[in-house]
């Protein structure tokens, strides 16, 4: 079954029952299948539906990919900001950081077909579906950026990196997680803890060397 959207409200008719249905099929046949490879017929299999019944809820197939791009960014936003609230107000900067990067990882992976069909599919789309997508990905980097200048104010990035070319690689890095892992060959918690200590460890400042004691 696909991984699901959980949406802001829920509603009980029938039809948004079926939309959100089709949604979710839409999700898992376009982060598998990709923009070029993704066919109503499948989504309709998949949702167990006929084909047609799609175009009662979405005029055309573009507009269901659409949607489908628009809400895994925008899920993926609002789950990182629901992260960070939970987090204690004494938390660093840099732990900060470490909480987006296992936030990020664990949706786009674990929690949402929606996120990683966004995140593969975000190239192959024509231009003109991406309008919402781009607004809600510039929320999430607004989101990342803000991170990274907190760090750094408190002194917790390395001078010598510029932080918004390391913020670029960070999240290019964490998106092409969808590309290459398998779950076979390893957990999620394996790959969150190993891109955990990548990042502390390539934004962090060198901690100074102790003296040694003169004899």
């Amino acid at each position: 079954m696909p991984r699901k959207r959980t949406p802001p409200e829920l509603s009980d008719t029938k039809a948004q029952r079926t939309r959100s249905r089709i949604l979710d099929a839409a999700a898992h046949v376009l982060s598998v299948k990709g923009y070029a490879g993704t066919r109503l017929t499948d989504v309709a299999e998949y949702a167990e539906l006929q084909a047609p019944a799609i175009y009662y809820y979405f005029p055309s197939r573009e507009d269901l990919i659409e949607e489908v791009m628009f809400c895994g960014i925008s899920d993926l936003r609002r789950f990182l900001q629901d992260e960070l609230k939970e987090l204690p107000r004494s938390t660093s900067p840099m732990d900060r950081i470490m909480a987006a990067v296992q936030s990020h990882l664990r949706h786009e992976l674990e929690l949402s077909d929606y996120a990683r069909a966004s995140i593969r599919n975000s190239g192959q789309i024509p231009e003109h579906l991406r309008a919402r997508q781009r607004k809600e990905e510039a929320a999430y980097t607004r989101i990342w950026r803000q991170l990274m200048n907190d760090a750094v104010a408190e002194g917790q990035i390395r001078s010598d990196l510029n932080a918004p070319l390391a913020q670029a690689l960070v999240m290019g890095a964490l998106n092409w997680a969808a590309e290459w892992w398998d779950p076979r060959r390893s957990s999620i918690d394996t790959i969150v803890s190993n891109a955990q200590i990548f990042v502390r460890h390539g934004l962090s400042s060198p901690q100074p060397k102790s003296r040694r004691k003169s004899t």
